[in-house]
């Protein structure tokens, strides 16, 4: 929904001859922990440490103050209001939601520890217990040496719109999670665990991580859109680099030239390396007293579809190629206007007849019409405006 904070729950990776001394913290435990596993991460993140990563532990009132200050950079008050706006007209969450506050106790209640680009220090909280420390160290250490070779922040920049940064999130997150359960695997086994040798590992692993969307209050009583975001790096994402890995016959990074760059990507069944993958069209969006744009991807259409129509309804989000919403002042109030470009008609044509029944469910007078979007199959969604729109398409599909 938002590719929402760029909060990295991130891992390391170091060489054997350098592990001692590219450890800095003045916790022993946590330094003994981290010198002890880094060897194994560099060799299953496929990543090279190239400086030293620092750890601490952090209170969860350290950890509030910390989520303020991010949230306060990353999504303004007045962002989170035209976010939730746009959002709500999309029926996609209930009126009044506060977003922020959501976000920050879903947070609050849910990490156990962080990597933080902007100090270049890894963080675990005070209250973890010493047998989950391996667990969250490795998680939080793969970040830490991503971000040696990768801007982090960058690849997760709101600038980059919502789906990219949702492509990259995953991406990111699935990266360190497979080398997590990989090394669980490993100990569990008792010998070195490849899970990109064991056919239909993907399909095995994931009702362990749904389970994470019961282990957290706050997060279960979420809305649906919001879940989805909160897991879809970690759900798909993992998958994902898994099946980068088996297409590439190694362990190339995933956050380099091969970085998703729409959720299609992720989770679609084509080809995860380029030159062959499906690269998402850029959509302009011309529109009077627009006040917030952003895209959905093909990920939060489906959301959208299994909210409005039903569980089966997402299967119509396959052939999304591009999208862009636009927020709008509208007469007689806020308005939102919604274009979306496929693949081809058919792809279209489906989008079109299984949302319409839907409409009825959003919060004001609505209409779906197919559309020619400069050239190519689109559907135009209007909610509580009749405002005309132009519209501009750069790259995808030819």
């Amino acid at each position: 929904m938002l590719a929402l904070l760029a909060l990295t729950a991130l891992t390391i990776s170091c060489s054997p001859q350098v592990a001692d001394t590219f450890v800095v913290s003045d916790d022993a435990e946590l330094r003994a922990l981290a010198t002890e596993l880094l060897p194994d991460l560099t060799a299953r993140s496929g990543l090279e440490l190239k400086a030293p990563v620092r750890l601490a532990r952090r209170s969860r009132p350290e950890l509030v103050a910390y989520l303020t200050r991010k949230l306060d950079q990353e999504m303004p008050a007045a962002e989170a209001r035209d976010i939730t706006e746009s959002y709500r007209l999309l029926g996609l969450v209930p009126e009044g939601l506060d977003l922020r506050a959501l976000l920050l106790s879903v947070y609050t209640e849910q990490v156990a520890g962080f990597y933080d680009p902007d100090s270049t220090a890894l963080f675990v909280m005070d209250d973890q217990p010493t047998e989950s420390l391996r667990t969250v160290l490795i998680h939080e250490l793969v970040h830490a040496v991503q971000d040696q070779h990768v801007d982090l922040d960058s690849l997760t920049a709101r600038a980059r719109g919502n789906d990219r940064q949702m492509a990259a999130q995953a991406a990111i997150e699935g990266h360190a999670t497979l080398v997590m359960i990989e090394y669980a695997a490993s100990q569990q086994m008792g010998r070195r665990v490849d899970l990109t040798e064991i056919p239909e590992i993907s399909a095995q692993m994931r009702p362990d991580l749904e389970s994470l969307r019961e282990q957290y209050p706050a997060v279960a009583s979420a809305p649906a859109i919001i879940q989805e975001t909160l897991l879809f790096p970690y759900l798909e994402g993992t998958g994902w680099v898994l099946r980068l890995w088996h297409d590439a016959g190694a362990r190339p990074s995933p956050l380099s030239e091969l970085l998703p760059q729409s959720t299609e990507q992720v989770i679609g069944e084509g080809p995860s390396l380029p030159p062959g993958r499906d690269e998402p069209t850029e959509v302009g969006l011309g529109v009077a007293g627009a006040r917030y744009s952003n895209t959905l991807g093909e990920m939060e259409t489906g959301v959208l579809l299994r909210q409005l129509v039903g569980p089966a309804a997402a299967t119509a989000a396959r052939g999304w190629d591009g999208d862009r919403f636009a927020l709008v002042d509208a007469a007689g109030g806020p308005g939102l206007v919604w274009l979306t470009v496929w693949d081809d008609g058919a792809a279209r044509d489906l989008f079109v007849a299984t949302l319409r029944p839907g409409l009825a469910r959003l919060p004001g007078p609505a209409t779906l019409e197919p559309t020619d979007a400069d050239g190519r199959p689109g559907a135009l969604l209007r909610v509580g405006t009749r405002a005309d729109v132009t519209v501009t398409l750069s790259g995808g599909r030819p």
